[in-house]
Protein backbone atom coordinates (compact mmCIF):
# COMPACT_ATOMS: atom_id res chain seq x y z
CA UNK A 1 0.00 0.00 0.00
CA UNK A 2 1.52 3.22 -1.04
CA UNK A 3 1.47 6.21 1.43
CA UNK A 4 2.96 9.49 1.32
CA UNK A 5 2.26 11.39 4.91
CA UNK A 6 3.26 15.05 5.23
CA UNK A 7 3.55 17.00 8.43
CA UNK A 8 5.62 19.88 9.66
CA UNK A 9 2.37 22.24 8.43
CA UNK A 10 0.92 24.51 11.30
CA UNK A 11 0.40 28.32 12.65
CA UNK A 12 3.41 30.70 12.33
CA UNK A 13 4.23 34.43 12.31
CA UNK A 14 4.58 36.80 9.10
CA UNK A 15 8.46 36.46 8.72
CA UNK A 16 8.91 33.13 10.67
CA UNK A 17 9.83 29.58 8.51
CA UNK A 18 8.42 25.79 8.71
CA UNK A 19 9.80 22.65 7.02
CA UNK A 20 7.50 20.22 5.50
CA UNK A 21 8.22 17.13 5.88
CA UNK A 22 6.35 14.36 3.06
CA UNK A 23 7.73 10.48 4.26
CA UNK A 24 6.69 7.61 1.43
CA UNK A 25 6.70 3.99 1.86
CA UNK A 26 5.45 1.79 -0.60
CA UNK A 27 7.09 2.94 -3.62
CA UNK A 28 10.60 3.01 -4.65
CA UNK A 29 11.28 6.32 -4.03
CA UNK A 30 14.14 6.51 -6.12
CA UNK A 31 12.47 6.42 -8.86
CA UNK A 32 9.75 9.01 -7.96
CA UNK A 33 10.20 12.84 -9.33
CA UNK A 34 8.73 14.17 -6.21
CA UNK A 35 6.61 17.80 -6.15
CA UNK A 36 5.38 19.69 -3.45
CA UNK A 37 1.54 21.56 -4.28
CA UNK A 38 -0.44 23.62 -2.06
CA UNK A 39 -4.22 24.96 -2.51
CA UNK A 40 -5.37 28.14 -1.10
CA UNK A 41 -8.96 28.68 0.23
CA UNK A 42 -10.80 28.98 -2.96
CA UNK A 43 -8.33 28.63 -5.00
CA UNK A 44 -6.94 25.79 -7.47
CA UNK A 45 -4.22 23.51 -6.59
CA UNK A 46 -0.54 24.87 -7.59
CA UNK A 47 2.81 23.60 -7.95
CA UNK A 48 5.39 24.92 -5.56
CA UNK A 49 8.34 22.77 -6.50
CA UNK A 50 9.98 19.94 -7.91
CA UNK A 51 12.72 17.72 -7.54
CA UNK A 52 13.97 15.25 -9.81
CA UNK A 53 14.38 11.49 -8.81
CA UNK A 54 18.06 11.73 -7.78
CA UNK A 55 17.76 15.03 -5.84
CA UNK A 56 20.27 16.75 -8.47
CA UNK A 57 17.62 19.40 -9.88
CA UNK A 58 14.86 21.37 -7.79
CA UNK A 59 12.72 23.37 -9.61
CA UNK A 60 10.60 26.43 -8.41
CA UNK A 61 6.94 27.63 -9.96
CA UNK A 62 4.76 29.59 -7.90
CA UNK A 63 6.81 29.82 -5.09
CA UNK A 64 9.25 33.01 -5.06
CA UNK A 65 12.50 32.14 -5.84
CA UNK A 66 15.26 32.21 -2.35
CA UNK A 67 11.95 31.65 -0.26
CA UNK A 68 11.13 27.89 -0.20
CA UNK A 69 13.46 25.42 -0.89
CA UNK A 70 12.69 21.54 -1.71
CA UNK A 71 15.48 19.04 -1.11
CA UNK A 72 15.24 15.09 -1.05
CA UNK A 73 16.51 12.52 1.19
CA UNK A 74 16.18 8.71 -0.77
CA UNK A 75 17.82 7.26 2.11
CA UNK A 76 14.77 8.49 4.06
CA UNK A 77 12.15 8.09 1.56
CA UNK A 78 11.39 11.52 2.70
CA UNK A 79 10.85 15.11 0.54
CA UNK A 80 11.39 18.49 2.14
CA UNK A 81 10.29 21.73 2.08
CA UNK A 82 11.79 24.64 3.41
CA UNK A 83 9.83 27.83 3.56
CA UNK A 84 11.52 31.25 4.86
CA UNK A 85 9.88 34.21 5.48
CA UNK A 86 6.79 33.08 5.10
CA UNK A 87 3.96 35.51 4.16
CA UNK A 88 -0.20 35.51 4.62
CA UNK A 89 0.01 34.49 1.28
CA UNK A 90 1.33 31.18 1.52
CA UNK A 91 -1.10 29.94 4.13
CA UNK A 92 -2.69 26.77 1.96
CA UNK A 93 -2.83 23.17 2.71
CA UNK A 94 0.51 21.78 1.08
CA UNK A 95 0.61 18.49 -0.87
CA UNK A 96 3.06 16.13 -1.72
CA UNK A 97 2.78 14.92 -5.21
CA UNK A 98 4.71 11.36 -6.60
CA UNK A 99 5.11 10.55 -9.78
CA UNK A 100 6.93 8.06 -11.44
CA UNK A 101 9.52 8.78 -13.56
CA UNK A 102 7.90 6.89 -16.90
CA UNK A 103 4.85 8.52 -15.55
CA UNK A 104 2.86 5.35 -15.25
CA UNK A 105 1.47 6.07 -11.61
CA UNK A 106 1.22 8.88 -9.17
CA UNK A 107 0.32 9.52 -5.66
CA UNK A 108 -0.70 12.21 -3.65
CA UNK A 109 -0.71 12.32 0.40
CA UNK A 110 -3.20 14.13 2.65
CA UNK A 111 -1.67 17.41 2.75
CA UNK A 112 -1.02 19.44 5.88
CA UNK A 113 -2.12 22.96 6.93
CA UNK A 114 0.31 25.66 6.71
CA UNK A 115 -1.50 29.23 8.53
CA UNK A 116 0.69 32.62 8.19
CA UNK A 117 -1.05 34.84 10.33
CA UNK A 118 -0.08 37.61 13.11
Amino acid sequence: QVQLVESGGGLVQPGGSLRLSCAASGIIFSSYIMSWYRQAPGKQRELVASITASGARPNYYNSPKGRFTISRDNAKNTVYLQMNSLEPEDTAVYYCKALHILKVDNYWGQGTQVTVSS
